[in-house]
């Protein structure tokens, strides 16, 4: 198959950078495929943009390059990155943004900025062309150099069990209002019942539909994940809860 060249950023469709990136790519390679993962992350926010490369990054086939760019620290002594995992390449800065995808990595290599590059806007000017040309299959070693340093990457979270409980936390809130947890069909078994800041939200169900409208539905989320939504409303307003926030299943 042809060039695939897979995009996520904060940088949103209100102004012109992503339109600048795809112009970038699409000069060096008129016929490259171009996936919009997303432009929604919230600004700066890098947790959440990895949270979304963690879901999605497996499902592209071999040979797709991501082009990730959630950057707050663009233009510092931060190092821009392209790596190789899972037979894909992942193009865009070191700041724990890769972090889903680092244990499969088998090269990670450091990329100079370009000459005249802005300072504000290294996805355009420095990760597009690289990105562009590692689908275009240049040599990856002639891009960068081996990195010797140790990649960023986030702590991951454990649920931990307190007495009868096991308690975990929000990592990820959707653009329903859904609170994605990091607790798992494992450790949270049909009859438990889950709370989240003392509110009681039932246990699992299967789907939306199994709770009225206005409803906190608890369920197990496409990711595998247990999720906390309100039928046709959203929790994170309803509960007043994001990111950090402690959900707990009672087992007892």
């Amino acid at each position: 198959m042809g060039a695939v060249i897979a995009l996520l950023t904060d940088f949103s469709s209100a102004d012109s950078y992503v339109a600048e990136m795809k112009g970038v790519l699409l000069t060096a390679l008129p016929a490259v495929t171009l996936v919009d993962i997303t432009h929604s992350i919230p600004p700066g926010d890098v947790r959440s943009g990895a949270h979304v490369l963690r879901r999605v990054w497996r499902r592209f086939p071999e040979g797709t390059v991501f082009l990730a760019v959630v950057d707050p620290g663009v233009g510092t002594e931060r190092a821009a990155l392209a790596i190789s995992s899972g037979g894909r390449w992942f193009v865009g800065p070191d700041n724990g943004l890769f972090t889903p995808v680092l244990d499969a990595a088998d090269e990670i290599l450091e990329l100079p900025t370009p000459p005249g590059a802005s300072p504000t806007f290294h996805g355009r000017d420095l990760f597009a062309p690289v990105a562009a040309a590692l689908a275009g299959r240049t040599a990856p070693r002639s891009l960068g150099t081996a990195f010797t340093g140790a990649p960023v990457r986030f702590e991951q979270t454990e649920p931990h069990y307190e007495g009868k409980s096991v308690v975990g936390t929000v990592v990820y809130v959707d653009r329903f209002g859904s609170l994605v947890t990091n607790l798992t069909p494992e450790l949270v078994p049909p009859y438990a019942r889950i709370e989240i800041e003392d509110v009681d939200a039932g246990p699992l169900r299967r789907t939306f539909g199994d709770v009225p409208t206005g409803g906190l539905v608890c369920y197990i989320g496409s990711s595998g994940d247990v999720e906390i939504a309100v039928r046709d409303g959203s929790a994170a307003r309803r509960l007043g809860m994001g990111v950090g926030g402690r959900v707990r299943a009672r087992l007892g």
